[in-house]
């Protein structure tokens, strides 16, 4: 699973998207990476519907079933979103039943929006391009960068496009699968690991992954083993020389639970 680092899978999400911050071209892949943490049920999209620069939004709207929210610009150069998006989280969040927020944008506006969610014990996932400031990725419980959204859209569509140029009479059930092209961890990553390890044990016992992936998350929402090209977080650590990884089996035979120490502790 996508996000094996945090038990998000069964959230009633209200998902809000700022149109002025979002290339209009990723979000079915947006889309999709959200449905990994729960059910959307609010989608709404905010904008000046008249300006010229984001009416080409009908049909992604259309094919997402997600509702325009207009909102005029009353001032050149300022986003008209921030606070109409501000307002009605506000309003679902004592009106309407949810879980959790997924905040759609690259604007540090929404950094205390964010917070307020938190503090009302909500789940707040933020998706936004890697120029989003640090203080709105730091205020959400995770945050995905949409360049890591949109190389994986790009590699399913290779895989079923390349499944589709096999002869007919070799192919079988399409299985899309991403490849890891995986990377040098950075050191500071391996370093944030490590003590996260050390935070969770004592000596030289192991650690479950999944406990291990929910502390690392908390220390740095914008923590994802995709930034890095690799398939899971087991994966990434297991590129590392310091940690090793060993895979327990579970009372059921087909599942393995992944544990993981630092050999250098």
């Amino acid at each position: 699973m996508t996000s094996n680092v945090l038990n998000l899978n069964n959230l009633r999400l209200a998902v809000l998207i700022d149109a002025e911050n979002v290339p209009r071209n990723c979000i079915k892949s947006v889309m999709e990476e959200i449905a990994i943490y729960g059910t959307p049920t609010i989608k709404r999209i905010y904008g000046d519907w008249t300006n010229p620069s984001i009416a080409g939004w009908k049909f992604s709207l259309l094919e997402n079933a997600i509702t325009p929210i207009q909102q005029y610009s009353y001032t050149v150069g300022k986003n008209s979103s921030d606070s109409a998006m501000i307002i009605d989280a506000m309003d679902i969040l004592y009106t309407e039943k949810t879980d959790g927020f997924v905040i759609v944008s690259s604007d540090s506006d929404f950094t205390r929006l964010a917070i307020r969610l938190r503090e009302a014990g909500q789940r707040v996932i933020g998706i936004g391009e890697t120029k989003t400031p640090s203080p709105f990725i730091a205020a959400c419980d995770k945050f995905t960068y949409i360049e890591v959204i949109r190389a994986k859209a790009v590699e399913v569509k290779q895989a079923e496009e390349d499944a589709a140029q096999k002869p007919v009479e070799k192919q079988k059930k399409p299985q899309v699968q991403i490849k890891s092209r995986g990377q040098k961890v950075p050191e500071d990553v391996v370093q944030i690991i490590a003590d996260s390890i050390s935070d969770l044990t004592e000596d030289d016992d192991w650690v479950f992954m999944g406990e291990l992936g929910n502390l690392i998350l908390k220390k740095q929402p914008d923590f994802d083993h995709r930034n890095f090209g690799y398939k899971s977080l087991s994966s990434l650590i297991k590129s590392i020389d310091r940690f090793e990884v060993d895979f327990r089996q579970t009372t059921d035979p087909n599942i393995k639970h992944p544990f993981v120490r630092d050999k250098y502790d």
